[in-house]
Formats: C-alpha cells, sequence, structure tokens
C-alpha cells in the first residue's frame, strides 16, 4: 500500500506537461473501447427531436396552423434500447458507422480529458490552500476545494476542445438512413472537411454551439466523475476495504460513471440536440429545452440513459485503471531518466521523506 500511494504523490511532483500527455493518452483509450455505446447514446437521445406533421399531433396550435406536440406513442421509434440501436446500426449503416466521428472523439480527449483531469489535482492543491484546509482529509472545506478544482477544470477543459465536441456529435448522429428508410446524403465526409463545413455555412459560432450547456455538462460530469472517484477511492483505502488497486481502481469508476450518468443526463440530452441542429432550429439552448419538454415530457431529458449509463461507467473503467497503471510508467520512467541523467537514481520514496 505504501508503495502504491508512494507512485500517487509523486505523480503529484511531475512537470504539467506530463500530466496532460498521460491523462489524455487514458481517456483516448478509453474513448475508443467505448465510442459504440456513446454512438449509440447520442441517437436514442435524438430520436424524437423531429417535427412530425399535423395528423399526428394534438390540437395545440402554433402561430404558423401547425402543431408540434406528439400525442404519447405517436410516433414509431427507430431505435429501441442500446442492444437494439447497436444492432439496428450495424445492419443498416455498417459496424463501421458505430465508430463515426471517432477522429473528432480522440481529438477532443486529448483537448478535452486532457485538462479536466490532468489539470485537476494542481488546482486542488491550489484550493486547498487557498481554503487552509491542511489535515482535515474529507472535511467540508476539503471536499469544497475538490468541488471548486473539479468545476474550474471542466470549465477550463469545454474552453479548449468545444469544436471538436460539436463535430463529434455531427458525426455519430449523422445516418445514411432516413427514419423511414430513404437514403440521405452524407452531412459530412470527414473530420476536417466537418469543421470547414460548420466554420463557412455558420461562421465561429457554428462551431461553439451550445458552448454554455456544455460548460455546465463538463462541470457537473467533472465533479461527478473526477471528485466522485477521487473521494470514494480515498475512503476505501483509509478504512482498509481494499487497497490501491485494479480492484480499488474498478469499484470507485463504476460508483463514479453512475452518479455522472445521474446528473449530467438532462444536460446531456439538451447539449446534444442544441449542438447537432441547424441554425435558426432553435433560439438557444433554454428553448432548446422548452421544445424538447413541450413535445416529449420530462422524460425526455433521460433519453439514452442506459446508454449513457453503460458507455461513462465503461468510459471510467478503462480511463481510471489505464490512467493508474500509465502513471506508474511515467513515473518509473522518469525516474529512471532524472536519475539517469543526474548521475544516481533517486526512488520515489526518497523524494517524498527527503
Amino acid at each position: 500500500m505504501m508503495a502504491e500511494m508512494t507512485i500517487s504523490k509523486r505523480f503529484e511532483q511531475l512537470p504539467i506537461p506530463m500530466k496532460l500527455i498521460t491523462a489524455g493518452t487514458a481517456a483516448c483509450f478509453a474513448d475508443f473501447a467505448s465510442f459504440p455505446l456513446d454512438t449509440a447514446k447520442v441517437r436514442l437521445q435524438l430520436q424524437g427531436e423531429a417535427k412530425v406533421p399535423l395528423a399526428t399531433v394534438s390540437a395545440a396550435m402554433t402561430t404558423s396552423g401547425e402543431s408540434f406536440v406528439l400525442h404519447k406513442g405517436a410516433a414509431q421509434l427507430h431505435y429501441r434500447g442500446i442492444v437494439g440501436t447497436l444492432g439496428t446500426i450495424c445492419r443498416e449503416e455498417g459496424f463501421r458507422s458505430l465508430y463515426n466521428g471517432l477522429n473528432a472523439g480522440l481529438q477532443r480527449q486529448m483537448c478535452f480529458a486532457s485538462v479536466r483531469l490532468g489539470m485537476y489535482e494542481p488546482v486542488k492543491l491550489r484550493y486547498q490552500r487557498l481554503l487552509k484546509v491542511k489535515d482535515s482529509r474529507g472535511g467540508f472545506l476539503d471536499v469544497s476545494a475538490r468541488i471548486l478544482a473539479g468545476l474550474t477544470t471542466g470549465g477550463m477543459a469545454v474552453m479548449v476542445a468545444q469544436p471538436t465536441d460539436v463535430v463529434k456529435v455531427r458525426f455519430q448522429a449523422q445516418s445514411k438512413s432516413a427514419m423511414a428508410g430513404k437514403p440521405l446524403s452524407a452531412r459530412y465526409t470527414g473530420t476536417w472537411q466537418a469543421y470547414k463545413s460548420i466554420f463557412t455555412t455558420e461562421g465561429i459560432g457554428g462551431l461553439w454551439r451550445g458552448f454554455l450547456p456544455n460548460i455546465g455538462r463538463n462541470a457537473i460530469v467533472n465533479v461527478s466523475e473526477i471528485v466522485c472517484y477521487d473521494l470514494v477511492k480515498e475512503f476505501i483505502i483509509m478504512k482498509g476495504f481494499m487497497r490501491d488497486n485494479i480492484p480499488c481502481h474498478f469499484t470507485s469508476a463504476v460508483v463514479a460513471g453512475f452518479c455522472a450518468t445521474l446528473c449530467a443526463s438532462p444536460i446531456d440530452v439538451i447539449k446534444t440536440r442544441y449542438m447537432n441542429s441547424t441554425p435558426g432550429t432553435y433560439r438557444g439552448a433554454a428553448d432548446c429545452a422548452v421544445q424538447t419538454f413541450a413535445r416529449e415530457g420530462p422524460s425526455a431529458f433521460y433519453k439514452g440513459f442506459l446508454p449513457s449509463f453503460t458507455r461513462l461507467v465503461s468510459w471510467n473503467i478503462f480511463m481510471w485503471i489505464t490512467y493508474e497503471q500509465l502513471k506508474r510508467v511515467v513515473v518509473t520512467k522518469y525516474d529512471e531518466y532524472d536519475g539517469a541523467h543526474h548521475h544516481g537514481f533517486v526512488t520515489a520514496a526518497q523524494r517524498l521523506h527527503s
């Protein structure tokens, strides 16, 4: 246990660029492993968004003479459940369609996760010093410092990675077949073409569509994932239930994934729909939320909850286990390199106790 704790403490002392690269690499591996689940989640969240003819809606009228308040069960669902959605996509579009937007997804993780995760510890330590936490680990001030750090790094990450998130969502939403089975022309043919097309047709604002709801969503997810994982892992180790090893990381990741899904699903649905919308569909994120509620009711905010939960839990498991193992490798290699260049190997334990 002491050796494991030494690794964690030593990693905190490494240069920030190494922390960013380590976090980004772990997140990319997790994203690749769980990407089909994310695609299924996006398709389920967008389902029911399209407006339908008057014959299938209630008598509530808009100024244009059309109504878009759906009767319950009026629209036929194209995707049903996570397994059904994955099967439908594979059958209609091929297996590769499950990885639509992977390039943008990996770009997003290198920009986004590297900041929100790699910067978490340095920012947390600053808040702990600011709030004078000292040794009150697990107390109100300590938890407050962690929450503030999660909110801060989550917001910082969105500022860096927002365009990549827009492109990723649009690729995942892009289907090769319409709901009625009619072929659709591809909205985007490649990652860089998508960036160019969005910028050309919608301006710089198109690449930052959904910026505010995304900040809210990712700040909440960051707190739910990183802070929850941090606290659960520390609690498990302090109480002696497990050592700081893979079973501990697995358990903490599952709890963190559940908390993140529960807290972030409503914002995630609005973020996905608003990012994928064409100009003029919604007046803003708030209008998107109002229209979603009016058409589909409150349950719409938890559309895709199961695939979202499955994806976030699997993503957290892959990411945290990979991240913890990479930390060990990075610390070991860094100390070997540092020791060789200073003509004398200095272990992590010696550094901590010097």
